[in-house]
């Protein structure tokens, strides 16, 4: 058997210089290109999610960076060496599965140490070192129990623990919180950065869940069909979304097409016909005279009244035609003249408040700078 190659003798990344670096990164199977040319850079110490819906390629791309699949093309370094031929067991990686996978038969203590055993490591050494992970995790006093006598959230942190007791440089975590309830997750969210910042190890963690990943993110990636469509942080990605796709798969958001009927560099005007009106931006856009734009304006950013507003642009009138209170906000679905609806979600500030009726009419308006064109 042919060894694998060693990692190419370079130096290690210094301080400002990306921590991982992927150089135009390939998959295929097949006929099928599962990740097409994918180049990024995520910097020491960051949390970076790979974000996307099922089949986007995000998994894929994660288990390149582990050394589970081998890339057709493309190149992967981790702190300034080439790693894209060296096996899973010789990265300065580790990775935290979806499904956990903890040996059943194992107490606590024994799946935390599992790779310390393996890689031979003094008994002392790892009983120091699980203990001090069970502390970190919160699950002192659980080393004894088997996987089936604990929680959904305390086999995460098993994982976890498991994963960083032998202190990777880099971590990948596969849809992590996917097993938990909603308001496990949430706790889970905060307890993940918490730990991770207390670390100081770089994550990149992949999920299809919108809200898990602005909620951990330093930075997040948009993947589709392969590509990476956007990298920023989650406001950039959720105010600035830089094409139609992106606006529609982050959040809730309304959508509408419209032609650029008047392009100042300080301020466009475009025609919604589907809004039946005129849309005023206050900022210039990248677009020829006439062109084609999307229009994108959040739930949130849209008022709701019973009259009129002074304003004169960005306001019309519909009727609401559905109504969901959640308790902390109300969710109205408003169908203008046209026959096309919005969604507006208003915040409920007060706990006795007189709100808009299904079937009575109302007006709606949204400040010109809420507005969002994208040209693709």
């Amino acid at each position: 058997m042919t060894a694998a190659p060693a990692p190419r003798a370079t130096p290690a990344a210094p301080p400002g210089q990306p921590y991982v670096r992927i150089e135009g990164l390939t998959k295929r199977f097949g006929d099928f290109v599962a990740v097409r040319q994918v180049s990024l850079e995520i910097a020491r110490g960051e949390i970076f999610c790979l974000l996307g819906g099922s089949g986007c390629g995000k998994t894929t791309l994660l288990r390149m960076l582990a050394g589970f699949e081998a890339p057709t093309g493309g190149a992967v370094f981790i702190d300034g060496v080439d790693v894209t031929a060296v096996p899973p067991y010789e990265r300065p990686v580790n990775m935290m599965f979806q499904a956990y996978a903890l040996f059943p038969h194992m107490t606590v203590e024994q799946n935390v140490a599992f790779g310390l055993r393996q890689d031979g490591t003094a008994r002392a050494e790892i009983a120091t070192r699980v203990h001090e992970m069970l502390a970190l995790v919160q699950l002192e006093g659980y080393d004894k129990r088997k996987p089936h006598q604990l929680s959904g959230g305390q086999r995460q942190r098993v994982a976890l623990a498991r994963a960083l007791v032998k202190r990777p440089k880099l971590l990948l975590l596969d849809e992590p919180l996917g097993a938990l309830d909603k308001k496990l997750r949430e706790r889970t969210q905060f307890e993940l950065v918490n730990l991770q910042d207390r670390l100081g190890v770089t994550f990149i963690i992949v999920t299809h869940d919108q809200e898990e990943a602005m909620t951990l993110a330093t930075r997040i990636g948009v993947m589709r069909a392969g590509e990476i469509l956007q990298v920023g942080t989650p406001t950039d990605i959720y105010e600035f979304p830089n094409s139609r796709f992106v606006a529609d798969f982050i959040g809730s958001v309304n959508l509408t097409d419209g032609k650029l009927v008047e392009d100042e560099p300080d301020h466009v005007r475009i025609d919604c016909p589907q809004l039946g009106t005129t849309v005023f931006v206050d900022h210039g856009v990248s677009a020829p005279p006439d062109a084609q734009v999307s229009v994108a304006v959040r739930p949130e950013k849209i008022q709701l009244t019973r009259e009129r507003p002074p304003q004169v642009d960005n306001v019309l009138s519909g009727t609401v035609t559905g109504i969901a209170y959640l308790g902390d906000v109300t969710r109205y679905l408003v169908r203008l003249p046209t026959g096309f609806e919005l969604r507006i979600t208003a915040p409920n500030v007060f706990r006795r408040e007189e709100r808009p009726a299904h079937d009575e009419a109302v007006w709606l308006h949204w400040h010109p700078s809420a507005t969002v064109v994208v040209t693709r």
